[in-house]
Formats: structure tokens, C-alpha cells, sequence
């Protein structure tokens, strides 16, 4: 369920980004933290994209939210190894 798709292919994730909501992200990783791998993080987490390949983070750039793009790259760094982060 946490991370279901609409007919668009969005998750709660990339509306959350999509609409700058912090607080709906951050209860979004803490339970996908609890509940999932470091592999399933990245991928449906990190690069989980929508019917038109777009992540959470080009949701939150397309729509100018500098708040939303440091926080997305804060639980990043959190999850990614600095290989994942060089490709």
C-alpha cells in the first residue's frame, strides 16, 4: 500500500514532493525505513518514477521547493553508498 500507484504511476512520494509536504515525506521514509530493504528503498523510494520516468526529486525540482530537494537528498545520503551517489 505505502507505495501503490495511480493511474498516473505516483506514489504518496511523489505527491508528497510534488507538493512540498515535509511531513507527509518524512512519516513516508520513517515507515519505509521500518518496513523494507536498502535495495527496495532505493528503488522504490529514491528512484521510483511515475508512467513518465519522473522520481520524487524531479517532482520537487520541477516545482522550484528547495525544502523538498534538500530533504529528499538528506534521507539519500542516508540510504545510498558513495558508489550510488558518484553514478
Amino acid at each position: 500500500m505505502l507505495f501503490g500507484t495511480d493511474i498516473e504511476g505516483m506514489t504518496a512520494c511523489h505527491y508528497a514532493a510534488r507538493n512540498g509536504n515535509l511531513e507527509m515525506l518524512r512519516q513516508i521514509y520513517q515507515c519505509a525505513e521500518e518496513k523494507l530493504t536498502t535495495e527496495e528503498l532505493k528503488s522504490k523510494l529514491l528512484f521510483g518514477t511515475d508512467s513518465e520516468g519522473r522520481t520524487s526529486w524531479h517532482w520537487a525540482a520541477r516545482n522550484v521547493n528547495l525544502e523538498t530537494l534538500q530533504k529528499i537528498y538528506e534521507y539519500a545520503k542516508e540510504i545510498l553508498t558513495t558508489k550510488d551517489l558518484k553514478s
